[in-house]
């Protein structure tokens, strides 16, 4: 009778699970995959301005989850060379983790927060980065990304539960925001249609993530109650750019013309590196990209 009482009230009680930035592309497959077995709370722009710290810390505290996700994030890394606009990324990337970290801390949440490769700078002698190497970002969105890490990285020196996560080179289904971006192989598809001869980058080697496996492995951090700190989760394959949309005209068949380019042929604000491949050490690794790839373009 204890047994089924204590059943019955666990079932009832599901977890509460907050994820900020609920209907970009990889809040909407977090908020897809988690709410068949949670309690989810979806905040995006139209629920709610995460810049309005007081606000914020109210609504929070009044929710009390157990788990916070921040999907939210600023992304747009040429724009980010602009003053203003790298005002507005330090907001979103340094400033809004560092509060979210205070209140996880405050309330005895678990934080999971996302970074980015790009607060890496390789070179041909270091190719591929562990998770505790030393991040030297070459551009001001990578810089931001790398202050938001500092500030988590600090909190969980002074006990916060919590999963700091770098991905890379994030593609898959669109998320349900207007504001959500196209992935770079819906961008190819997109130009292949129009376009006698596609220009492609064969350089900036990295990861490719498919977001609804980046959303299963985060799931399964947290799930297994893996030791916090900070983890790379990448599908596994090194490739660059042009690697990559080979591999997309080939499974779709396709025959377009292209010329591979270094990336300084390319008029771009900030500067790329020319490798940030991110090594995941410490937990089961993702399938090879190519794979996911398949599987996103039959679906």
């Amino acid at each position: 009778m204890i047994v089924n009482f204590l059943f019955s009230h666990y079932t009832y009680r599901r977890m509460t699970i907050l994820i900020l930035g609920a209907q970009g592309n990889l809040g909407t497959q977090l908020a897809k995959l988690l709410a068949a077995e949670y309690n989810v709370v979806a905040w995006d722009r139209d629920d709610l301005d995460v810049l309005d710290f007081k606000l914020l810390a109210a609504k929070i505290k009044e929710l009390s989850p157990e788990l916070v996700i921040n999907a939210a994030a600023y992304n747009n890394v040429d724009k980010c060379e602009d003053k203003t606009e790298y005002e507005m990324a330090l907001k979103l990337n340094r400033d809004l983790p560092a509060k979210l970290a205070d209140l996880c801390l405050a309330l005895g949440a678990v934080l999971i927060h996302y970074s980015s490769d790009y607060v890496f700078n390789g070179t041909p002698e270091k190719m591929e980065f562990l998770e505790d190497d030393t991040p030297n970002p070459i551009n001001k969105y990578g810089e931001s990304k790398f202050l938001g890490e500092r500030e988590v990285l600090r909190r969980f020196e002074e006990g916060l539960s919590g999963y700091l996560i770098r991905t890379s080179k994030l593609f898959g289904p669109r998320g349900t925001s207007p504001q959500a971006k196209p992935s770079f192989f819906d961008i190819m598809l997109d130009l292949a249609q129009n376009k006698k001869e596609l220009i492609v980058v064969n350089e900036e080697l990295s990861c490719f993530t498919y977001t609804p496996d980046l959303a299963e492995a985060s799931k399964r951090l947290w799930e297994l109650e893996v030791p916090f700190g900070t983890y790379h989760l990448v599908n596994e394959g090194a490739c660059t750019w042009h690697d990559g949309v080979q591999e997309l005209f080939r499974l779709k068949k396709m025959k377009v013309v292209m010329r591979a380019v270094r990336s300084e042929n390319l008029a771009r604000a900030a500067r790329r590196p020319k490798f940030s491949v991110l090594k995941n050490t410490k937990v089961r690794k993702l399938r090879p990209w190519k794979l996911a790839l398949k599987e996103y373009l039959e679906n």
